[in-house]
C-alpha cells in the first residue's frame, strides 16, 4: 500500500518512533498544575491523531498496518530494555543502578503499553472508519473527537492500571486515570484544527479519501 502514496510512509515511521519515546519517558509522573500525569500523555496522543489522519485519509488497513508495526516496536523496545538491564556492567562502568532505575521499569510500562496500545488505538480506528460512514464523511470533528473519547478511555484505564498497580496507591492511580484521560482528550481536541489541516492536504496530495465500505474489520487480517 506505501507504494501507492508518497507519505504514508513517511506518517508510519514518524508514528512509531513517538510511539516508541513515549515508552522510554512513561514511567515519570509529572505534576502540572493541579493534573497528575505520565510523562508519555505529553507525547503519546500524537499517536492518536496520527490514527484519526491513517484512518480518515488512508482507511482502516493502513491504520491497522501502522497499529501493528507500533506493537512490534515495542515489543522490541521490551525485550532489549530487559537484556541491557540483566547484562553485567563493565568494571569501570558504575550507572548501573541509575540505568537500572530508569530502565528497570520499561518491561512493565512497554507490557502495559502494548495491551493498552493494541486495544484503545484499534478502538480509535474503528470507531472513526465507522462515523465516517454513518455522517457520509462530514463532520470531522464528530469522528476526530468521538475516536478520541473512545479510544483513549480504554487505553487510559488499561495502561495505569497495569503499569502502576502496586506502585501507586489506589486514589493516586483514580486521580491518575482521570487526569490523564482529561489531558488526552482535551490534548487532541485542540488539536483538531491542525487535525482539519493535514487532512485536508493529504487528500489533495495523495488524491484519495478512504471510505471503509465492506472493510474486514478483523485486526488480525493482515
Amino acid at each position: 500500500m506505501t507504494g501507492r502514496f508518497r507519505y504514508l510512509e513517511i506518517l508510519t515511521i514518524g508514528f512509531v518512533v513517538v510511539l516508541v519515546v513515549s515508552n522510554l519517558i512513561g514511567p515519570k509522573i509529572c505534576q502540572i498544575g493541579p493534573l497528575l500525569v505520565s510523562g508519555a500523555q505529553l507525547l503519546f496522543p500524537i499517536t492518536y491523531i496520527c490514527g484519526d489522519v491513517f484512518t480518515e485519509v488512508y482507511g482502516y488497513a493502513a491504520s491497522r498496518r501502522a497499529i501493528w508495526l507500533g506493537f512490534f516496536a515495542m515489543g522490541l523496545l521490551a525485550v532489549m530494555g530487559q537484556i541491557a538491564v540483566a547484562l553485567p556492567p563493565a568494571p569501570g562502568w558504575h550507572d548501573q543502578q541509575a540505568f537500572q532505575t530508569v530502565f528497570g521499569l520499561v518491561p512493565r510500562f512497554a507490557i502495559a503499553s502494548l495491551v493498552a496500545y493494541w486495544v484503545g488505538e484499534f478502538t480509535n480506528s474503528y470507531t472513526l472508519a465507522k462515523l465516517k460512514l454513518w455522517t457520509g464523511g462530514r463532520f470531522l470533528w464528530t469522528r476526530t473527537i468521538g475516536s478520541t473519547i473512545t479510544g483513549q478511555l480504554v487505553d487510559t484505564v488499561v495502561v495505569i492500571l497495569i503499569a502502576f498497580w502496586g506502585v501507586q496507591s489506589a486514589s493516586q492511580i483514580a486521580v491518575l486515570i482521570a487526569s490523564s484521560y482529561a489531558f488526552k482528550v482535551v490534548y487532541e481536541t485542540l488539536a483538531t484544527p491542525l487535525t482539519y489541516l493535514i487532512v485536508g492536504w493529504l487528500k489533495q496530495a495523495e488524491g484519495i479519501d478512504a471510505f471503509d465500505r465492506g472493510t474486514n474489520f478483523n485486526p488480525f487480517a493482515l
